[in-house]
């Protein structure tokens, strides 16, 4: 049975610490963030170790070393063993990419906690990871190491990225064509001869918002950056999708006369809005010092017609956008530029 981010949270929030979970899934889907999101909000820490990356078990377990009191030779606790007490979430990614002799290191501390004779803090749980398909080059697992595990095969939904994805503030482009797009989320896995051709999954679409949410309007320079992250493929239609939007420039609204460019707005969807209100942002971090007084004005009746029009949750996600880490700049001619409409995004935020 797959599992989705509800699901596997549910399962995390029951599944006792002295047993074992094995997270299945292809890359880039999530796992490691999912579970790092939720056991921060539990003060746990989690402490991740990619196996496929270690030579030997010493990477794991530690370096030997002669105690010289005992002349007996013990292992030194490697960096990431907790020495405080405190129990520990330990994360083995890429399980089935180990080497085997990494692996049998793994058994003793599956079934005993324990480490070259050193036991982890009562408490603490061991999550697993591992790639499936025939695309990956994998580790055959031991029958005795998988007995140990619950395991559950994970597949997030596109609702659960696009609902992350609006919670974290990923460029609303990107969200507006996943959501009418979901196929280009996680792409496929089709590859190239030399197994170097692009395609999307969820981490490279994080990685294209942030670097096209600097950039107002998407051209050829922007299409060129964006398919060495998600592919020939999904950049081209990402482009398209983007380009043939019927969505008004923030210039167009900021700078024009906003009466007459009203009617304009009454055909856009709620994605449609997003993107504007992202636009509008953008455009004033690199004009605003540019600007005139109409400026100021339309970007106050613009919010004002967002609450005239019954949009609470556009006039939220307008509000949302003002930060001083994000658009210091924008921030700044809020406050200078238009103080009354500061004031009314400090009530809406006491509101939500």
């Amino acid at each position: 049975m797959k599992i989705d981010s509800t699901q596997l949270k549910f399962i995390l929030e029951n599944t006792p610490a002295s047993q074992n979970i094995m997270l299945v899934g292809r890359h880039g889907i999530g796992k490691s963030r999912i579970l790092e999101d939720f056991f921060a909000a539990r003060r746990e820490k989690v402490v991740t170790l990619f196996l496929g990356q270690m030579s030997d078990p010493g990477d794991l377990i530690g370096l030997p070393h002669l105690d010289e009191a005992t002349g007996r030779t013990e292992f030194m606790l490697p960096y990431w063993f907790p020495t405080d007490g405190q129990p520990v979430v330990l994360f083995l990614d890429e399980l089935n990419r180990a080497r085997p002799e990494v692996l049998q290191t793994v058994m003793d501390l599956t079934l005993n906690r324990k480490l070259a004779g050193k036991s982890l803090p009562d408490g603490s749980r061991i999550i697993s990871a591992v790639n499936g398909g025939s695309e990956y080059q994998l580790t055959d697992l031991d029958p005795a190491l998988v007995s140990r595990f619950n395991i559950y095969e994970f597949a997030p939904s596109v609702e659960d990225w696009i609902n992350w994805a609006r919670e974290v503030k990923l460029d609303s482009r990107v969200i507006s064509f996943i959501d009418e797009n979901p196929e280009f989320l996680d792409g496929d896995e089709a590859f190239s001869e030399d197994n170097l051709e692009r395609t999307p999954d969820r981490r490279s679409w994080e990685r294209t918002s942030k670097i096209i949410e600097e950039f107002n309007e998407l051209g050829e320079l922007q299409l060129s950056l964006v398919s060495g992250i998600i592919g020939d493929r999904a950049a081209a239609s990402f482009f398209n999708f983007v380009n043939s939007k019927k969505i008004p420039s923030a210039a167009k609204i900021l700078e024009g006369d906003f009466e007459e460019n009203k009617k304009l707005l009454n055909e856009l969807t709620f994605t449609d809005f997003t993107q504007l209100n992202e636009a509008v942002f953008r455009w004033l971090e690199k004009t605003c010092d540019k600007t005139n007084d109409e400026v100021a004005k339309n970007l106050t009746a613009y919010f004002d017609w967002l609450s005239l029009n019954d949009k609470k949750e556009l006039q939220a996600h307008f509000a949302s956008l003002v930060s001083a880490d994000r658009y210091p700049e924008t921030l700044n001619y809020i406050l200078e530029k238009t103080p009354s409409l500061y004031h009314k995004l400090l009530d809406l935020s006491s509101e939500l």
